[in-house]
């Protein structure tokens, strides 16, 4: 992309032989790849809040509806999308509230149509949880603790770790060497990034010791869906492997004494099933640091698809730029201040 002075950061177009990665995913070819699956689609298609991927509710005769993933091409290897279903039938056999793959009736879970890869889940309804109820985040601990007890029997070959480098390095110097952060201020963030990542790796080296388990991975509010049976837990399309604490700094929010009692119901809950590590409780602020990095960089590669320009229209805009440089800033601050104390430690 063009830095701020050569084109007031305007990303530009795709090459004319480079369609964008949904081009033909018409309603006609959904339709018809859940019929290659084995189903009859009554015509009822809707397009559901998906960027990543193409996700649509679509209707079935005589039962009910299902909801299609269609995955981005290239993204992951076939390996990849696999063991994501393989560790989500995993926790859905041992009565884990998670949103599992159908298999068909010979047990596979992932399907191709024409171009596109696909797979299809139960549709589940729900609310956004009541994260302020002690109560809700006790519970939601105790289904982590029930996630990561599992997560920790195995491991993840073919899907990758969050840390420093994956993370952070490789996403700064994405931006750089394609010409994303405006020119006036790409001194300033090389500057920065190079700093905070700095502080990050010595946090994770302080930490020391700490298991890396497989994860939810993206264990935002978002993706926990309530209803009076308690959480259910959906998108593990970024599941990965991780230390245990990154499933759960995602649900703290609030002032630090707020953030404080958050976690500690969480691990209310998390140790009756699985011992938390306090000292990952210091890879909090050096993991949200490590996010909003990859944030931005993930728009940026995805900003040839039209869905991203039309979602997030202030992305690539010099406010944008200098906002995130500001809220770096802020994170180097939050990586200078002593951990989170549980307080029933």
């Amino acid at each position: 992309m063009p830095a701020a002075s050569k084109g007031c950061c305007e990303k530009p177009a795709s090459m004319p032989d480079t369609p964008p990665p949904y081009a033909n995913l018409s309603p006609e070819t959904v339709l018809r790849a859940l019929e290659s699956a084995g189903f009859r689609p009554d015509g009822h298609l809707l397009a559901l809040n998906s960027y990543e991927n193409r996700v649509y509710q679509i209707g079935i005769e005589s039962a009910p509806p299902v909801v299609a993933k269609f995955y981005r091409p290239n993204r992951w290897s076939d390996a990849a999308i696999l063991e994501e279903h393989t560790f989500t039938l995993a926790l859905a056999e041992e009565e884990i509230p998670v949103v599992a793959p159908i298999p068909d009736p010979e047990g596979k879970t992932l399907h191709r149509f024409e171009d596109f890869r696909f797979s299809l889940f139960p549709r589940q309804g729900g609310r956004w949880p009541e994260l302020e109820n002690p109560d809700n985040l006790e519970w939601i601990g105790r289904f982590l603790g029930r996630i990561h007890q599992l997560g920790a029997a195995h491991s993840f070959t073919h899907r990758p770790v969050i840390d420093p480098e994956v993370m952070g390095s490789v996403s700064v110097r994405y931006l750089l060497e394609q010409d994303h952060i405006p020119l006036e201020l790409t001194a300033r963030y090389e500057a920065l990034t190079q700093q905070l990542l700095q502080k990050i790796k010595a946090a994770f080296k302080t930490a020391g010791g700490i298991a890396v388990i497989r994860l939810h991975g993206d264990c935002h509010p978002g993706n926990i869906l309530w209803t009076d049976h308690g959480p259910h837990f959906v998108d593990m399309d970024d599941c990965r492997s991780g230390p245990a604490i990154q499933d759960l700094w995602m649900l703290l929010s609030g002032e630090r004494n707020e953030r404080a009692v958050q976690l500690d119901a969480l691990r209310e809950g998390y140790e009756m099933f699985r011992t938390l590590n306090n000292r990952e409780i210091a890879l909090i602020e050096p993991l949200r640091t490590l996010r909003i990095i990859h944030y931005a960089a993930w728009l940026a590669r995805r900003w040839d698809d039209p869905a991203f320009p039309a979602a997030f229209p202030w992305f690539n805009t010099p406010q944008y730029w200098q906002e995130h440089v500001t809220l770096l800033e802020q994170q180097a601050h939050e990586l200078e201040q002593p951990p989170l104390t549980l307080f029933g430690a």
